[in-house]
């Protein structure tokens, strides 16, 4: 029995009953293609993420710590606690900034749940089916949630990765660990207790990559823990004291039990740029008049950058310091993109941020908020000419949105550009032929080794 309880259901007793109840048969097509997409993707930004700094401290932390050998690290070697890989997986995941997006709150559905996932599926032995399983009722949970939360959550400066990310890490965790409904419940509650995770995490530092490190280690937590007969507060959504009145002003608790035990629609967009995604609109708004125009580079006046107000006042650091700052520079990232064509973690290196010609562009763009804009991303840059011939290009959904998406293929090509380097490209293939076929698949253990350094390297 959870520590309170009512007369009526509250909204953990309801979602516990509706994950307690989760099976295979009950994803939709469309969800079981969504989350093995993004099961690719996943593990190669985990990959290219474990071999930056951040990613390697990360794992050096879940080494050094010791315990028992239950999950990999992906990208590098040896078997840790699963809570421990969990921890340092999730910030290699956000670490390049090149993983997935929602729709609503440009959050991060994968560096908590998948990385909660996995490493309890591996710490299980649990197969293909039931990882597809956990993975769509974490991102379920996560976005109800966030629906329920947003956007008064992050307007008040908490992050929704790691404050949401930390329920969906769990709903994923005890899906793997067959929790009864009263469990679930009682882990939710917990992972309420150890929900977390600040804006202020912009600058030169690492602060951002580590947000979502802590929401899958105590999303693993809660449900081990909670399996094992602690209890926790079944009031933790709805009451006076519980989420949504600790962390919004506005909220809308209704969003978190709508349509429950109807097929849910999971809305997974993908990043082809490496930053910040209220970034990409600007991006693909460069990356159309080089095509278009291609303009002489050294000739061009002046950058206006209409966003919409909801927008307008971030990302405006014209001389970002480290590439941490860069990737959420939306100055530097017009300016690389006009430059290279293209914005992958390559073009956000620290010794390219004193490059004359990037200087030069950065300190061109002018930000204006714009209220005609039709959507909180939306960008049109209009790019003046010495002779005063002006550019204009508007860009409303960035590719890899739902309504302008990364096909099959380009997903691939994501995956293997962010796999050779690290692991080769045999091992590449390995690792996408299992994916595709992950429901086949009888022990995640073997997923996860194709995942890690060869050895020898």
């Amino acid at each position: 029995m959870n520590q309170t309880s009512t007369s009526t259901a509250t909204l953990a007793d309801q979602l516990g009953a509706h994950f307690s109840r989760f099976r295979y048969a009950d994803l939709t097509a469309e969800n079981r293609k969504a989350v093995k997409r993004l099961l690719l993707d996943y593990i190669g930004v985990a990959v290219s993420g474990s071999q930056t700094e951040s990613g390697k401290v990360a794992r050096a932390f879940a080494a050094v710590t010791g315990g028992h050998a239950e999950a990999t690290l992906i990208g590098g070697s040896g078997r840790v606690p699963a809570m421990q890989a969990a921890f340092a997986n999730a910030i290699s995941s956000h670490s390049v900034e090149l993983d997935d997006i929602d729709v609503l709150a440009l959050f991060h559905f994968s560096p908590p749940v998948y990385s909660a996932a996995l490493a309890t599926a591996e710490q299980a032995g649990a197969g293909g089916k039931d990882l597809l399983v956990a993975l769509a009722a974490g991102c379920e949970m996560m976005e109800r949630l966030s629906k329920a939360a947003n956007n008064s959550l992050r307007n008040r400066g908490f992050h929704t990765t790691p404050t949401c990310g930390v329920f969906g890490a769990t709903v994923a965790a005890a899906s793997l660990q067959k929790l009864p409904a009263e469990k679930i419940v009682s882990a939710l509650g917990l992972a309420g207790a150890s929900s977390s995770g600040l804006m202020e995490m912009y600058g030169p530092s690492m602060q951002k990559r580590f947000n979502p490190g802590p929401a899958a280690r105590n999303g693993v937590t809660a449900a081990t823990i909670a399996g094992l007969g602690f209890t926790g507060a079944s009031t933790i959504f709805d009451g006076e004291r519980g989420f949504l009145a600790a962390f919004t002003d506005k909220n809308d608790p209704g969003q978190l039990v709508a349509g429950l035990g109807q097929p849910y629609q999971l809305d997974i967009e993908f990043k082809p740029y490496s930053c910040a995604r209220p970034i990409h609109n600007a991006i693909d708004c460069a990356l159309e008049i080089r095509r278009k125009h291609s303009p002489d580079l050294n000739r061009v006046r002046s950058i206006e950058m209409a966003r919409h107000p909801e927008w307008a006042h971030y990302h405006q650091n014209k001389r970002p310091q480290t590439y941490h700052e860069a990737q959420v520079s939306l100055p530097y990232s017009v300016a690389v993109a006009l430059t290279d064509g293209q914005a992958l973690f390559a073009q956000y290196n620290n010794a390219r941020l004193p490059e004359p010609m990037l200087l030069r562009l950065s300190d061109l763009v002018n930000i204006k908020p714009d209220a005609s804009l039709p959507r909180g991303v939306s960008c049109r840059m209009t790019m003046t000419m010495e002779d005063g011939t002006q550019h204009v290009s508007q860009v409303d959904y960035p590719k890899g949105s739902i309504q302008n998406p990364m096909n099959d293929d380009e997903l691939r090509a994501k995956f293997d550009s962010l796999v050779h380097p690290v692991l080769g490209a045999g091992r590449a293939t390995e690792i996408a032929a299992m994916v595709q076929g992950i429901e086949d698949v009888a022990d995640i253990g073997q997923l996860m080794q194709l995942a890690s350094m060869p050895a020898g390297r």
